[in-house]
């Protein structure tokens, strides 16, 4: 028996949710390449030019996304940290219900800008307006499962049901590959038919997951009775900062653009949207660590658990930023043959231009992954002055302002420049941000987060260990009947309390660690609270839940399941969730 160090358990469970996060932020990326890949090769450019307009729609729906996504998962990974399995389902029904309406919103405005030919107060070209039209109706098709399904994908990954999202993850691209061949280059439909081929694999995207809770078999249910309207408000709190990010980005988009066509020309436009294609998809990588991130800080949170708050940020500095300096790295030297995916006259300006973009503009992914991590700490924490000063820093002022200084005189390099700059500068915001709450520069990771004193139980208050055999279950009972009685627990309720965990965290050894050949680790935690003993043992064995296995069985059997059925019946509470593949039971006395 030891004291707890759930570093490697935290690090563990981020690296096992990460693939299909990942896999989740590249589909749009994955998307968009197939579909300029049908576009400019079987349509032509005109059709290059009708998805190019239709790309501030694609912002608005992931702005939209991105803010009910990201509050509603903050707030569920709180509530199911707290083992508040109402106010979770409530939150994921709020969600579904919000989504729909915003969803059959934007889809009545797609669909009679078709109609009605509003589309002429944007493209003034009537033969460029008929395509649009043409493309926004295919498009209006898949807005409602392309919202909903992105919705439900956050929740299942919090549910740890990844493979039913994996699934439809890779039905799409493969249904929208097909579905582009079929109605591009055999049946002709044009650009309707680039737009319908997305659609209807969003369609199937959403479909494979909606049955998942259709069976009932998750955490969350649907219900419209239990629904807490008033969370809606909260949504906006936590997710709006993050869906505003997307805004200040287009406006630094368009003020690096109006730069670069003064200062360098079209030339210069051209090579950045060759590193901005392939960066696409680099970039599903660091989005797809933050969303691991954004759950365990979320459940950390709900739990109060200021260690493992800690522990994940820990993990995004040890992990996460050295494996993105490795990519950077890969991608710079790879520089000249990725640019010839592109351009292949190495004479021209804009093959010259573009190798720069590849060599430069990667390093600024490993400062970019701190900034995103804090920005997504200071949503769940509530520090709003931090995230929006990261936000707008990163967002317009920081890669605008520098792009401003260094394009006269540099050129397009100047652009590529300004945005390593940006990383230094939000880096030097978060360290400032730490020594001005805390009066000095921070000694340890808490420090660095400014993680309130009074957040959590106090440590005087708690005891953690680890165990891994069998033989340290048999000391634990002592260890916290020991910790209970310094706590002026009365006698008997402390030897109760060891007994209890004795019973549990023996039973997770005998049978959960049995079950395959991995190693595995039962985190015990035990904290006195308002007069309560509360004790949560947390493995990551196969799913069990011994509520579900004690009502499975004959009531009147004494035989069967001894060590559950004494622990339910003198515990206060005995409550069970699985949380991102952890068995999580509490023990309340």
């Amino acid at each position: 028996m030891k004291q707890k160090n759930n570093l490697k358990l935290i690090e563990k469970i981020m690296f096992r949710l990460l693939p299909l996060q990942i896999l989740l932020a590249v589909i749009p990326a994955v998307n968009g390449i197939v579909s300029g890949l049908f576009a400019s090769n079987f349509i032509g450019e005109d059709a290059m030019s009708v998805v190019a307009l239709y790309a501030p729609v694609t912002q608005l729906l992931s702005a939209v996304n991105l803010m009910l996504m990201g509050g509603s998962q903050i707030l569920c990974g709180q509530f199911m940290g707290r083992n508040q399995k109402d106010r979770a389902s409530s939150l994921f029904s709020l969600n579904m219900i919000i989504s729909t309406i915003i969803a059959c919103v934007i889809m009545v405005i797609l669909l009679s800008s078709w109609t009605f030919d509003l589309t002429r107060f944007i493209v003034k070209d009537a033969q460029i307006r008929l395509l649009f039209n043409r493309y926004i109706a295919g498009q209006a098709v898949g807005i409602i499962p392309l919202m909903l399904g992105q919705q439900m994908s956050a929740f299942l990954s919090l549910e740890n049901r990844m493979r039913r999202t994996t699934a439809a993850s890779v039905a799409f691209i493969v249904v929208n590959f097909i579905l582009d061949y079929l109605f591009i280059v055999v049946m002709h439909y044009g650009v309707f038919g680039l737009a319908l081929a997305s659609s209807l694999g969003y369609w199937v995207f959403f479909l494979i997951q909606f049955f998942g809770f259709a069976g009932g078999k998750g955490f969350l249910r649907f219900s419209l009775r239990k629904c807490h309207f008033r969370d809606f408000e909260q949504i906006l709190k936590i997710g709006l900062p993050g869906s505003l990010s997307q805004g200040y980005q287009t406006v630094r988009r368009l003020i690096v653009n109006s730069l670069v066509l003064t200062f360098v020309g079209s030339v210069g436009l051209s090579a950045f949207a060759a590193s901005d294609m392939l960066f696409g998809v680099v970039w599903a990588v660091p989005n797809g660590m933050l969303a691991v991130s954004r759950m365990m800080m979320s459940i950390s949170i709900g739990e109060e658990d200021r260690q493992s708050l800690a522990d994940v940020m820990r993990v995004m500095f040890r992990r996460f930023v050295p494996i993105m300096a490795a990519i950077s790295v890969l991608i710079s030297v790879f520089a000249v043959p990725l640019t010839r995916m592109f351009y292949q006259d190495p004479s021209a300006p804009v093959f010259e231009m573009a190798v720069w973009g590849f060599r430069i503009l990667p390093f600024c992914m490993p400062l970019s992954m701190i900034m995103m991590h804090f920005v997504c700490f200071g949503q769940e924490a509530n520090k709003q002055i931090l995230v929006h000063t990261l936000s707008v820093a990163d967002g317009v002022l920081d890669v605008a302002g520098f792009s401003a200084l260094l394009v006269p005189f540099v050129g397009i390099r100047g652009v590529f420049e300004a945005n390593i700059l940006n990383g230094i500068v939000t880096t030097l915001i978060i360290l400032f941000y730490s020594l001005i709450k805390n009066g000095y520069f921070p000694r340890n990771m808490e420090e660095l987060m400014v993680i309130p004193k009074t957040f959590g139980v106090p440590a005087g208050q708690r005891m953690d260990l680890s165990l891994k055999t069998m033989d340290e279950v048999i000391s634990v009972s002592e260890a916290v009947q020991v910790f209970c009685e310094n706590q002026d627990i009365e006698h008997r309720r402390a030897m109760l309390a060891g007994l209890c965990m004795e019973e549990m965290a023996g039973n997770v050894i005998s049978h959960g660690f049995t079950k395959d050949n991995k190693k595995h680790t039962v985190d015990v935690r035990v904290v006195r609270k308002n007069n309560d003993v509360i004790m949560r043992i947390k493995d990551d064995c196969v799913y069990f839940d011994p509520i579900e296995r004690l009502k499975s069985f004959d009531p009147d059997d004494p035989c069967r399941n001894v060590g559950i059925q004494l622990v339910t019946s003198i515990a206060k509470d005995v409550s069970y969730q699985s949380i991102l593949g952890l068995n999580v039971l509490t023990i309340k006395l």
